[in-house]
């Protein structure tokens, strides 16, 4: 695990969400400005917990197949992967305190 938000594409998600106990995974695109007032706040939850979750982030634009398997429509879109299966989904531009009640409920 990292202390950055570890880049997520539609070729490593499935290997990266089995091989991982928690993920957060981050949908977003370059072009949004949620996403990107987002961006400083997916990177403190990514070192803070480090070691707990893998954090990753993935571009819709760049991988498509794997934001239309999961319905993803609007961005941002943070989904929590548990074991493989999804577990929390939280939409649009929340405020850290909401994203990690969400991780914490799952560790």
């Amino acid at each position: 695990m990292s202390t950055q938000p570890f880049h997520i594409t539609d070729s490593n998600f499935e290997q990266t969400i089995k091989d991982n106990p928690v993920v957060l995974v981050d949908f977003w695109a370059t072009w949004c400005g949620p996403c990107r007032a987002l961006a400083p706040i997916i990177e403190e939850i990514a070192a803070e917990y480090n070691g707990r979750v893998l954090v990753g982030k993935l571009d819709v634009d760049e991988s498509p197949q794997t934001a239309e398997k999961f319905n993803v429509y609007s961005i941002p879109t943070m989904i929590v992967f548990k074991d493989g299966v999804e577990v929390d989904r939280l939409v649009g531009l929340c405020p850290k305190p909401h994203i990690t009640e969400a991780l914490t409920k799952h560790l």
